[in-house]
């Protein structure tokens, strides 16, 4: 998005308003939020970054021969192991595992590729994403350190956006399996499958609490294909039982917006990235 500034922000429940973190340049997406609440993590030009929330800037992340990362990482619980995707090796996605503060490169997780890693379970030993195997989407888990991957749902429609539920008992993921794209959840082992929202809306990205009881998403217009940026779009929260979904926040975004896990530690906030021309 030649031309646009990326704008880093945080949605707090308690002031119901959204403020700006940082402003960059610098086509950057995907802020995750480190355990310890201190930080943010994004993605941009192929790297990945800190943001502190004290002193907001970019400082770059070493991630050895990986250079072209996308916007699917995040972190392992306790805080002490990078996930990420990229695509250096023959441009098709791979996930890899770096353990932060050692010297030693990253270790290729994914056994099989294409596969964009997105989400990691609540005890930090399964991590889960989304893969394309002989030409069906599908929503995958594996050992948090590599090893054979099981299929938890697949099939001839688009599957994506997987994370994990704060209990670990369930998968949220996005999927058009029934014409738009709407939020699903399903057991780890592939049973119990609900169709969350049906509404008007494109539904991506569902991102379980902390707590367990609100899910927030990106949703974009009536008829849109994929998952496009530079769209008017809102975040919203689904808050379980009879109680409708509503919207947080209108803004310019989109692909880049609320990709990976974003919810602060104590589930009071939640961080994204805007977009301006």
């Amino acid at each position: 998005m030649s031309g646009w500034v990326s704008r880093v922000m945080i949605y707090d429940f308690e002031e119901q308003a959204a403020f700006p973190v940082l402003e960059t340049d610098m086509e950057i997406a995907a802020p995750n939020w480190v355990p310890d609440g201190s930080a943010l993590m994004v993605n941009g030009d192929g790297s990945l970054f800190w943001v502190d929330l004290d002193q907001p800037e970019l400082l770059e992340i070493d991630t050895g021969l990986c250079i072209n990362l996308n916007n699917d990482h995040g972190l392992s619980p306790d805080g002490e192991t990078l996930y990420f995707t990229d695509h250096s090796y023959g441009g098709a996605a791979r996930i890899w595992r770096q353990d932060l503060g050692a010297d030693d490169d990253p270790i290729e997780v994914s056994r099989k590729k294409p596969s964009w890693f997105h989400g990691i379970s609540p005890d930090g030993g399964t991590i889960c994403y989304t893969g394309v195997r002989e030409g069906l989407f599908g929503i995958y888990t594996a050992h948090a350190d590599g090893g054979h991957e099981t299929c938890v749902i697949e099939g001839a429609h688009h599957y994506d956006g997987p994370d994990f539920s704060a209990d670990g008992k369930w998968i949220w993921f996005n999927s058009d399996r029934t014409g738009a794209s709407e939020l699903w959840r399903v057991r780890p082992d592939g049973s119990g499958l609900e169709r969350m929202t049906e509404d008007a809306m494109v539904n991506w990205f569902p991102h379980p609490s902390p707590d367990g009881d609100r899910v927030v998403y990106l949703a974009y217009p009536e008829g849109t294909v994929g998952h496009p940026p530079g769209m008017h779009v809102e975040l919203r929260l689904w808050s379980g039982g009879d109680r409708p979904t509503e919207t947080l926040v209108q803004l310019t975004g989109g692909q880049g917006t609320i990709n990976s896990p974003s919810w602060s530690p104590d589930g009071q906030a939640f961080a994204y990235v805007e977009y301006a021309s």
